[in-house]
């Protein structure tokens, strides 16, 4: 599919960043018990089922559904002990297996929390969508450019059905963030000419394979190091300082796009196929050129942050020390009455929790009868993060929209727990664009 920049456009133009959407959407202001149904049980998953059941004083767990049984126990057990009756989860409400998600959707619950890996994202936010259900969509939301150009076309559908859509990039909902990005884009370090982004953190978790499982349980017990269940680590983890230095810039589409990365330590066959490390030019038809670096390497030193030099300042947000600075002609800095001096200094600061604030605004849209749908900037990070991968596995420089009419497909159209499925290892100059 060769898309024209009309076309793309057409496709991308979905709600504007935070939009309201109607001011008549399906819940009206009211009183009536929301009923929220989890579907993927893991660590986020239940922590997002926290924040929702904390979001609004009227909302009840009443579904859960994971492809795995262990998986929806620990999460049920783990909520029903800190929230007692707002969990009323029926044995028959618990929902296992492949086919869960669709089996919660067609229960009557009202909002749906998506927190499965992403390559399960577009088809149950469809599911979701179709089925008239507000939405928690956690990050990101496809692991391939089919996946995503599904995934904008269902949040159009969401914004034509007055639904909710709100996405889990968390920092857009961080309020020092918004003070800080808010006054960049007023212009108050000038024109950006230069950008910067890390990720830069260490190895995460890998369970060692059990009796009993097949390979693709295995599989998707260790999704992380797929990259047709994760996206890679660009897109499932380091997305996060994307988005960042995507709002930054306006959520202005770049031009070029070129990278590179690989495997330096993470070789071992348990990881998958997966790099360890990125490193990603974002250059802009202004001429400004933002660089991005992530790693996945434990020993390493940490850095997750974004830094932008304009012609009149210079703005630096640190996600670990808590840092929101600018400095030049305008000088400005946040000041939450914590000193920001190391990252456990900041994790005890009275900053609201972002996590708990994108549910709070989700449920006060459903409140208020005014939908509101991250529909198009949440998808251009996604594919801002698809576009540096593509660029990074092939070696080659390629255009956003290029990126956008991809025909590569990662994640098979049908698994099953008896499917075999594997990719490899991408080869900068043998492994191509499609």
């Amino acid at each position: 599919m060769d898309l024209s920049r009309r076309q793309f456009t057409k496709i991308a133009g979905l709600a504007t960043v935070g939009t309201i959407v109607s001011s008549k959407a399906v819940w009206a202001a009211n009183s009536n018990t929301l009923k929220v149904g989890l579907i993927g049980c893991g660590g986020r998953g239940t922590g997002a089922a926290e924040q929702a059941l904390n979001a609004d004083p009227n909302v009840i767990l009443t579904a859960m559904a994971d492809a795995f049984s262990d998986h929806l126990e620990s999460s049920y057990n783990s909520l029903k002990e800190k929230f007692g009756e707002k969990i009323q989860v029926a044995e028959n409400k618990k929902f296992v297996g492949l086919d869960a998600f669709q089996k919660l959707i067609d229960s009557d619950v009202d909002v749906v929390l998506l927190a499965t890996p992403p390559a399960f994202r577009p088809e149950h936010l469809e599911a979701a969508i179709n089925a008239g259900k507000h939405i928690f969509c956690e990050k990101p939301f496809a692991v391939d450019a089919p996946g995503l150009r599904r995934v904008m076309m269902a949040a159009k559908k969401a914004k034509d059905k007055q639904l909710s859509l709100v996405s889990g990039f968390c920092w857009r909902y961080h309020i020092p963030k918004r003070e800080t990005f808010n006054r960049v884009l007023d212009g108050q370090i000038g024109e950006i000419v230069a950008a910067e982004a890390t990720y830069n953190t260490g190895e995460l978790w890998y369970k060692e394979r059990q009796k009993g499982w097949s390979d693709m349980e295995y599989k998707l017990r260790n999704w992380l190091y797929y990259n047709w269940l994760s996206g890679d680590h660009i897109i499932e983890q380091a997305i996060h300082s994307i988005d960042m230095l995507s709002w930054a810039m306006g959520d202005e589409a770049p031009v070029k796009v070129s990278g590179t990365g690989g495997r330096q330590k993470r070789t071992d066959k348990k990881y998958g196929n997966i790099y360890d490390h990125f490193g990603i030019t974002y250059e802009y038809s202004n001429g400004t050129k933002a660089y991005f670096f992530c790693r996945q390497q434990t020993g390493t030193t940490p850095s997750y942050a974004v830094e932008l030099t304009g012609l009149d300042g210079k703005c630096i947000v640190d996600c670990r020390t808590g840092l929101h600075e600018i400095k030049g002609k305008n000088p400005w800095k946040y000041d939450d009455d914590t000193k920001f001096t190391d990252e456990n200094a900041y994790k005890k600061s009275k900053v609201k929790n972002m996590y708990q604030q994108e549910h709070d605004e989700l449920f006060a849209s459903i409140r208020g009868g005014k939908a509101m749908n991250d529909g198009e900037w949440m998808t251009r990070s996604n594919l801002l993060a698809m576009a540096g991968r593509m660029a990074a596995y092939s070696g080659e420089t390629i255009s956003y929209e290029q990126a956008l009419s991809s025909m590569e497909v990662l994640f098979p159209e049908k698994i099953s727990w008896k499917t075999k499925y594997d990719i490899p290892v991408a080869v900068p100059g043998i492994t191509k664009f499609q």
